[in-house]
């Protein structure tokens, strides 16, 4: 049986089992199956080569590569501060009273967009220059 090897979903398709197989593609032997998927040696970290074949490394030798971090710590960040932003329109929507003040809500907004900018800065992925929330935050969700 032919077996395929995937670079974006970093797994093996056997043709004829698998019905739906990536477009990336490309044929692997079993020994290389065997002695990089199979039974890697301890301390090991599957690489790729130009063709999108997987290869062992020393996992030392590998630098982490920051920026899916930094992203997935951005949108943590987003999503743990939107019901803020909509638990004050929706009580300006109902004309009640607000929890947050105009400028707290400004500061939110403004903290929002700079995590919304942060890909895009200079500085990222570089985790010291991150967005720092507002204080007065950290109270809301206690």
């Amino acid at each position: 049986m032919k077996r395929l090897y995937s670079q974006s979903t970093q797994t093996t398709y056997l043709l004829g089992i698998h019905t739906e197989i990536p477009s990336d593609t490309v044929e692997m032997s079993e020994a290389l199956f065997l002695s990089v998927i199979g039974n890697p040696a301890p301390g090991k970290v599957r690489a790729h080569d130009e063709r999108g074949l997987p290869y062992l490394v020393d996992a030392s030798d590998l630098t982490p590569d920051l920026v899916p971090q930094e992203r997935a710590w951005r949108d943590v960040e987003l999503s743990a501060v939107m019901w803020l932003r909509e638990r004050h329109r929706d009580q300006l929507e109902i004309a009640g009273p607000t929890t947050l003040s105009s400028d707290q809500f400004d500061g939110l907004l403004m903290y929002m967009q700079a995590l919304r900018d942060w890909p895009q800065s200079a500085d990222f992925p570089d985790s010291q220059y991150r967005p720092v929330a507002p204080l007065w935050i950290a109270e809301q969700t206690q």
